[in-house]
Formats: structure tokens, sequence, C-alpha cells
């Protein structure tokens, strides 16, 4: 990437929102693995608004609780101090989505991929046993992964909009449009807007590399990746999965979990279940 490219991405992240200040001082407080949960009850209480949505989520059907939350103290008993993080990290992303956008940017279809591709991560970390980072870690790692598409919706709304042309005229992806129009796609420009947004480390590497996977060992961007891609397939027709099912597992990929996408989809089976989650954030 060009010098002239990088600070034009720089501009259109700069004009980004900032994060709120509570979701910012969560995220400092847990970056430390000894911090203190009097602490992180004491900022989430300060914002009535993100303790009403983190209580709503926590007492919905998804979580199924045995017994009513009703303070953000009782939560982090119950759940934990990084998966109060992660709902906190995505509640807040959720709510700074855009209602409109001149790009004709679709944020219901934008969310809805999104929410589905943090499930199924969630889900291909538990049922591969990746125990160094909770299902938590991946669900916000997915619901995040195409955050940069919505930066050049907002602020590149003309360019946004001959990017989705190129992609249908020309079959392919939206990504690829975007390498081959501007030179940089929005796995870029997400990690950027993740670094702005003073993400964890690891959270900013795994929106930058879900779309260039040249290194092994990032077990949570391979957990997304797969999830993209599967969110993608089963929102196809099933009529159409075996004439339409041209899409590959990076080789890195496919080699942690043994298998191709189409083998992989197979093995998870029915999961459903997994995805009343996304029902949960949704509403």
């Amino acid at each position: 990437m060009n010098d002239e490219l990088h600070k034009q991405l720089e501009e259109m992240v700069a004009k980004m929102p900032a994060f709120p200040i509570s979701v910012q001082r969560i995220i400092e407080l847990t970056a430390d693995m000894q911090c203190s949960p009097k602490e992180l009850v004491q900022i989430i209480e300060h914002d009535p608004v993100m303790t009403m949505k983190i209580l709503k989520l926590l007492n919905s059907a998804y979580y199924s609780l045995p017994r009513k939350i009703t303070s953000i103290k009782r939560s982090v008993v119950y759940i934990g101090i990084n998966t109060i993080k992660n709902v906190a990290l995505s509640i807040a992303t959720i709510g700074m989505l855009p209602t409109k956008s001149a790009g004709g940017f679709d944020t219901r279809k934008f969310l809805k991929h999104s929410l589905v591709t943090a499930a199924i991560a969630k889900l291909l970390n538990n049922k591969f046993n990746h125990v160094e980072f909770e299902g938590s870690d991946c669900f916000v790692a997915g619901l995040l992964h195409d955050i940069g598409k919505v930066v050049y919706a907002q602020y590149d709304p003309a360019r946004y909009v001959e990017l989705q042309k190129v992609s249908e005229e020309n079959g392919i992806s939206l990504f690829q449009a975007e390498q081959e129009v501007i030179g940089a796609d929005h796995a870029v420009i997400g990690s950027m807007l993740g670094s702005k947004w003073q993400f964890p480390e690891s959270l900013v590497d795994c929106i930058g590399e879900h779309h260039n996977v040249t290194n092994p060992g990032n077990e949570i961007r391979d957990c997304v990746i797969a999830a993209d891609q599967l969110s993608k397939i089963i929102d196809l027709e099933d009529a159409q999965l075996d004439s339409e099912f041209n899409i590959e597992l990076p080789p890195i990929v496919a080699e942690r979990f043994g298998m191709g996408l189409k083998e992989l989809l197979e093995y998870l089976g029915d999961f459903s279940a997994e995805l009343d989650e996304t029902n949960a954030y949704s509403t």
C-alpha cells in the first residue's frame, strides 16, 4: 500500500465516531487478566444504557440462566469478566452501525451475516477444543470481521457503489473488487479502525487477516475464516448448494480443521440452536 492510499484510509477511519468511553475503559481494564471485578462493575454501572442492554441480553432465552440477572455484579459472577467484556463490545459495535447509507449499504443484511459468522466461529472453537480461547472471543471476532465495510460505505459511498458493481459484473467477491479498484480491502481498513478503537491486538490482527492468510497459528482467525464462508453457504437455497459450492478454505485453515469446507459443514451437522444467539443480539 502506498503512502497516499494509506493516508486516504486513515482520513476515512478518523471520521468514524469514537467508541463509547465506558467500553474503552472496559477494554483497557480487562487487558489485565488480574483486573478487579468490582472496578469493572463500577465502569458498566456508570453507563445506564449499556447496563440495561447487557442485562436484557443476559436475561434472553439464549443464555437461559437459572435465575433472572438484575445487576451487573451478579452477571460477572455468572458468566465471567471476559464474556461481559465481549458482550459490551458486541452491543456497542452493533449500536454504531449506520441506519442509512448513501452507498446502498444494507445494515440488516450486514448484521445478519456478521452475527451468523460470530455464532459459527464460536461453535467451531467449541467443537475443536481450542481451549486457549473462550468461545466469546471467537464470537466477537466473527461479529467484527467485516467492520471495514462500514467505513467504505459511510465515507466513500460512491466508491462503495462502484465496488458492488465491479463485484457483480465480474463475478468476484467484494474484497477482490476492493483490491482491484482501491488497492486495499475492507480487512485492512477494519484493522485500522480496530486500532483506533483500541481493540486488543489479537482482535485487530484477526480482522486484518481474515482475507489474507499467510501465517499459521492464529486459531481465532481460522475459526472466523471458516465461519465466514460457512455463513455464506447456509444462506444459499438448499437446491443451489451443490451447484454453487465453489468456495474453498485457504490451505492453512483447512489443515487446522483437517477437512475442506463441505466436509466441515457436514461434520457440524444441525447448528440451528447455536444461531439462536443471533436473535438475542439483533433484537
